[in-house]
């Protein structure tokens, strides 16, 4: 444990990122707030805090959540990684404002967070596209709630879909959409109302290995178009050390924080590179320590295939003859 541990520092040190700058004016890329002529500067919103979490659910002798404290700073892409059962979508739950915590509190950008808000967008694995609506519509759906004119509506639609490589395609209804398109299309959704900070639950979790490469890049060039703080959700150790800065390690039963791993590396990545690589070593080390630690404590619901049943010694061929 201690060389692997030294081995994350060793390739942390090989290459530094330069800390997000605030910059004046619309960064490329970037949707202006409603109703504000300019946007504050980037890297100075989505902070998020959530201090001493604690969550049970009824008809579980086990916290989901036991003491967790997270702090995502502006402009952070932040991944959270476990295996099923650690809390992960429960603590991003809490962090929307959908799920009450027992106790602990949730900020964002210093306001108390006690129910879902336009200031934090979610993004889940069911991209919930309205199926009546094509996906300009769609995109557009959040903006007409607001309020908004029809002819800013429009820009802030065409720049949306811009942003997500969708131009050709606002005009096709859900059902002609492939997958990847329509994840793109539900986080065009989210992107376009400007929130402090997304929120996104295992969103490429149903999606072949192929597309989710290549929405690992559409991802990761937006977030460096848009400075957006991102929670990311996974259970892929591969796409947690391909995206974020920094990846915390859960525990399970009850949901605790296992280990943080801070990833200097400079976007964008070279998702075939060695240190990604040896990087994803490490956590996957961890969390197979984690589970086999789990599988010891509930040993006695631990299922496991019985051995095979012993055969006549005489048997020694199976379907001669057939």
């Amino acid at each position: 444990m201690a060389a692997e541990v030294f081995h994350a520092e060793r390739v942390e040190s090989r290459e530094r990122r330069v800390p997000p700058q605030p910059s004046d004016g619309n960064p490329k890329g970037s949707l202006p707030p409603p109703g504000s002529s300019s946007p504050p500067p980037r890297g100075t919103r989505g902070r998020l805090v959530l201090q001493n979490i604690n969550k049970s659910f009824p008809g579980s002798n086990v916290p989901a959540l036991k003491d967790v404290t997270v702090v995502a700073e502006p402009g952070e892409f932040l991944v959270l990684v476990g295996p099923s059962g650690c809390g992960k979508s429960t603590l991003l739950n809490v962090a929307a404002g959908m799920l009450k915590a027992d106790s602990g509190t949730v900020e964002i950008d210093g306001q108390r967070v006690t129910q879902p808000g336009p200031d934090r967008a979610v993004v889940f694995q069911d991209h919930g596209l309205f199926p009546w609506l094509n996906a300009a519509a769609n995109i557009e759906f959040g903006l007409k709630m607001k309020g908004m004119s029809k002819s800013e509506r429009q820009d802030r639609v065409a720049d949306a879909l811009k942003m997500v490589h969708l131009s050709n395609a606002g005009h096709k209804l859900v059902h002609e959409l492939s997958g990847g398109m329509r994840q793109r299309v539900a986080i065009a959704r989210s992107l376009v109302l400007d929130p402090a900070c997304l929120l996104m639950d295992e969103p490429f979790a149903a999606l072949d290995a192929q597309t989710r490469t290549l929405l690992h890049a559409q991802l990761q060039e937006l977030w460096l178009n848009t400075k957006k703080m991102v929670l990311f959700v996974t259970h892929s150790v591969g796409e947690a050390v391909r995206l974020a800065d920094r990846v915390i390690i859960l525990h399970s039963y009850p949901g605790r924080v296992r280990r943080e791993l801070k990833i200097n590396l400079q976007h964008p990545r070279d998702f075939d590179g060695p240190e990604l690589t040896e990087l994803g070593h490490i956590v996957r080390k961890e969390i197979e320590d984690e589970v086999n630690r789990v599988n010891v404590h509930l040993a006695n619901d631990f299922w496991s295939p019985e051995k095979a049943a012993h055969l006549d010694p005489g048997a020694r061929s199976v379907g001669d003859g057939l």
